[in-house]
Formats: C-alpha cells, sequence, structure tokens
C-alpha cells in the first residue's frame, strides 16, 4: 500500500500515522530512536507491507504488470490501491478526503523538524500537489506516478502503467475491494496486539 492507505489504516492516532507515513525512510533499528508511539508506526508499516507482499492478490496484480515494469511492478500496484482507496474513499472514512488531506499535511508540516532526511524531501511535494485528493483521478494518479518516476535510479516509465488499469479497471477494483477488507482485519488485531 502506499501513503494513503498507510495514513488511513493509523485510524485517528497522529503519532501512529507519523510513524506509518515515515517508514519507508527508517531503516534497520532506527526507528528505536524515536518515540514509542512512532516506533509502532513504523512497525507497523513494516507488517502492512509484508502481508501485502504476501497476499495472492497483490502477487497477482504485481505478476501481470512485470513484463512491462520489472521491479516498479509493486510500487504501480500500491498506487492503484491507493486510487481505488480515494475513489472509495466515503465508504472508508467519515470525515471528506479534502479534509482529511489537509490535515494530514499540516500535522506533517508541525513534526518536520524529527523527520527523516528523506521524508522532508518528498512531503512538500505530496503536500503542493496533494497527492491523496490526486489519487482520485486517473489524471491524477498518472501525474503523481509521472512525479515518482522523475526520483527513480533507473528509467522506470511508472506513468505509462494508465492504460493497464484503464483496460482491467473492474477487476483491478474488485481485488482491491477484497484485499483492502482483508488488510483492515489484519491491522485492527495488530493494533490490538501492539499498539
Amino acid at each position: 500500500m502506499n501513503y494513503l492507505a498507510h495514513v488511513y489504516l493509523s485510524g485517528s492516532n497522529k503519532e501512529l500515522a507519523i510513524g506509518n507515513f515515515i517508514a519507508d525512510h527508517v531503516k534497520g533499528k532506527a526507528y528505536l530512536e524515536y518515540p514509542e508511539i512512532i516506533q509502532n508506526g513504523i512497525l507497523l508499516h513494516r507488517k502492512i507491507d509484508h502481508f501485502t507482499d504476501q497476499h495472492p492478490i497483490f502477487k497477482k496484480n504485481v505478476t501481470l504488470l512485470f513484463p512491462k515494469f520489472r521491479q516498479y511492478s509493486r510500487v504501480i500496484v500500491d498506487m492503484f490501491f491507493d486510487h481505488f482507496l480515494a475513489v472509495q474513499w466515503e465508504l472508508y472514512h467519515p470525515e471528506p478526503l479534502e479534509d482529511f488531506s489537509i490535515k494530514f499535511y499540516t500535522m506533517m508540516e508541525q513534526y518536520s523538524g524529527n523527520l527523516p532526511y528523506k521524508t522532508k524531501k518528498i512531503l512538500p511535494v505530496i503536500s503542493k500537489y496533494n497527492w491523496f485528493l490526486a489519487y482520485r483521478s486517473l489524471e491524477g494518479l498518472e501525474s503523481i506516478l509521472f512525479q515518482m518516476s522523475q526520483r527513480t535510479r533507473f528509467a522506470s516509465n511508472m506513468y505509462l502503467a494508465i492504460p493497464d488499469l484503464q483496460e482491467n479497471y473492474s477487476e483491478v477494483a474488485m481485488d482491491f475491494t477484497v484485499f483492502f477488507d482483508e488488510l483492515k482485519d489484519f491491522v485492527q488485531l495488530e493494533k490490538e496486539n501492539r499498539c
């Protein structure tokens, strides 16, 4: 899952959301440098990623993209799933996505002094282009994938995956719904046990 899903799955706990958001930029045991609840968010993010990578629905979608996009296929499917979360947002959260996004960006700005270097670099881009809201349209998703393509070490052309999504839109949407319901149940158990 990508940024929007990780933040959503943190629930109303701000510190958990911060940890979940910064986790990709906190390597190894460096998470121990953060307060306990943020540590829990980082560890929850890692568990979400592991659950996602092992899930047959996610694997199926990655496999379909792999011939064209190789190692970037996983990232693209993460983005596709964030798109469907944004499109169906009102089914999952009572607060409008616009308000949810602004509140989250504001909170992260207030915490910016303690963010990892890579998070400090990407956060202004995510906020400026309002990625959470942009995920909702295919044009917005394509723009985000293009921005991400500019940052990859090798040529990824991730934004060229939009036609693949359009061609299989209904099926990927159904896959997301089944997968995300299972992921939510998994995260709820993890939060009850740890957070």
